[in-house]
Formats: structure tokens, sequence, C-alpha cells
């Protein structure tokens, strides 16, 4: 499945998409789980898209849709490794979507030196889950 989508969609090496980085004109889509970005950090100013939502979101007739996907800009989504974000633009161009994928993905993003921001702490989601459930621990103590 992924070679069929790779066959017929954009792929942008990680030099292009680095060199993308800040352009007005593109948004840098992460569609990892928030645990990834929680643990391997995030390309700075990436917009979260979580892949399970990714077409509620991006679809303007749906409750869940995100104004972001509104706009006219170029859409680079990414995963860990290209697999997940290949899938996802074929399917978003299969929905009249236009969108291109990061090719060898985030782990090819940080190995050729691209900038990594961390999330705080506080935004970590197995951290806030513990925070919440030691806070519930003592009410009920």
């Amino acid at each position: 499945m992924v070679a069929s989508a790779r066959a017929r969609i954009e792929e942008v090496e990680t030099e292009a998409a680095i060199a993308l980085l800040g352009d007005p004109g593109v948004v840098i889509v992460d569609i990892r789980d928030p645990r990834e970005r929680a643990r391997s950090g995030q390309i700075p100013g990436s917009f979260h898209a979580p892949r399970g939502m990714l077409e509620f979101w991006v679809d303007p007739e749906s409750p869940y849709f995100k104004p972001v996907f509104g706009q006219d800009k170029r859409f680079l989504l990414h995963c860990a490794s290209g697999w997940r974000s290949a899938l996802a633009v074929a399917t978003l161009q299969d929905m009249g979507f236009p969108a291109a994928h990061l090719k060898d993905g985030f782990t090819d993003w940080v190995a050729k030196g691209g900038p990594v921001e961390r999330a705080p702490a506080s935004d970590h989601p197995d951290q806030a889950t513990a925070l919440a459930d030691r806070k519930s621990d003592s009410d009920v103590r």
C-alpha cells in the first residue's frame, strides 16, 4: 500500500523540507501520535494533526474541521519514517486536498540536522495523565 501511495503523491526530500522551514506559504503537519512527539520532539512551528483525525480535520464539511486546513498554503505532512504520511497524503489527494509528504520522515529530519523543539513537560501526554491520576488519587484520600 505504501509503495502504491508513493507512486502517485509528491514526496519531498529532507534537505528540501528543511529549506522550507519558516516559509509562510508552507504548513508542516505532524501526524504522529502525541506520545511520539513528546518522546522525540517536533519540527518547530509544525501543526499537530493526529493521523486518526486528519481526514475529519481537513474536510470543510466535517464538524471537526480545523481552519488551518482552509488556508491557501502548501501542506507538507510527516510521520516518523514516511509510511503513514504517504498513505495519509494519498487519502487526502483522493478527497481533493493537495498535499505532499516528507519522504523519509522525522527520523531522517533529525539525522540530517533539521531543527527540533521539545514540548514543555506539561505538554507531554504521559506526564499529564500521570499528574491527573495522582490528583484523582489524592482526591480519594
